[in-house]
């Protein structure tokens, strides 16, 4: 015979679960699995594994970056001839007598054993430097530094380089703040989550027929408080998915772009609203439960 402290939700929570056939039982047919909660194995927990990953590797690439910015500030300009040639960053960069050493190659190379590793990680097929380059600075700077192309390593050509740098600095680190945000809410979503379902399975142990009126109640209100919590969560989530994450004026990333981003492949688009929804229908038909023991006691 268990102890009065385990029929008391407010001081061992926990509660019950009918133990005859005619009564609705705690759990729907598609709860929220206390078990794979408790192994950290739900569409919550891979969303915040997929986000940490990402995460990591924004981070690397703008390590990649600013090594790459580094490189190229120690490589000297040639002055450019008069002649028009290729325009970048208000300045001109042209064909004249080859560099000696080739500045341009050596800007190439240290783009490609910076930055281009970051860049294609994710690209199925093989891809020449230069369509890499063209992906991750302006046209204009990767026409510059192509190999085909006959500028100069101008200081124009220089800034424009450095200048695209600083864009793409500034533009990871607004994908950084939004994925912060998102692990944030994330966070929350998982420490409401675990809380409910670890209640919830303690208090499965206990017939609802062993359970007195007053705990009874206590333990409807705690699950009536859940599900309340749960409708907060799901409205927060709506809102910072409707959001926008802005660091610099020139660069913002929706949040419903980034979810879909980083949770492609899961097998449901939104893990925080799928979770909490199914979350609130365990809570529900716990709820029914309790209600059902305190109508046939009242």
């Amino acid at each position: 015979m268990r102890s009065d402290s385990r029929d008391d939700p407010e001081s061992s929570d926990s509660a019950d679960s009918p133990d005859d056939p005619d009564s609705p039982g705690w759990r729907p047919i598609e709860p929220v699995d206390p078990d794979r909660v408790t192994t950290g194995d739900t569409h919550l927990h891979r969303a915040r594994e997929r986000v940490r990953a990402e995460r990591d590797a924004f981070v690397a690439k703008a390590d990649a970056y600013e090594a790459f910015a580094d490189r190229v500030a120690e490589i000297g300009t040639e002055r450019p001839t008069a002649a028009p040639g290729v325009a970048v960053s208000g300045g001109v960069g042209r064909a004249g007598a080859p560099s000696t050493p080739d500045r341009c190659r050596r800007v190439r190379t240290a783009f490609a054993e910076t930055v281009r590793p970051h860049s294609v990680a994710d690209v199925d097929e093989p891809e020449p430097l230069t369509a890499t380059l063209r992906a991750e600075l302006p046209e204009t700077v990767a026409a510059a530094l192509a190999p085909a192309s006959e500028a100069t390593f101008s200081p124009a050509v220089k800034r424009g380089v450095l200048g695209a740098v600083e864009a793409r600095t500034g533009e990871t680190e607004t994908v950084l703040a939004a994925l912060d945000r998102e692990a944030d809410g994330l966070s929350s979503a998982v420490a409401l989550v675990e809380a409910a379902t670890a209640w919830i399975a303690a208090a499965d142990e206990t017939p609802l027929s062993e359970v007195g009126f007053d705990p009874l109640a206590r333990r409807h209100r705690r699950l009536a408080g859940f599900e309340d919590r749960c409708d907060e969560l799901a409205s927060e989530r709506q809102s910072t998915l409707a959001a926008t994450t802005n660091q610099t004026p020139d660069a913002g990333v929706r949040h419903r772009d980034l979810v879909a981003f980083c949770y492609d492949g899961l097998p449901v688009d939104y893990p925080v609203l799928s979770t909490v929804a199914r979350l609130v229908e365990t809570c529900r038909s716990c709820r029914r439960a309790v209600r059902d023991h305190l109508v046939r006691r009242a």
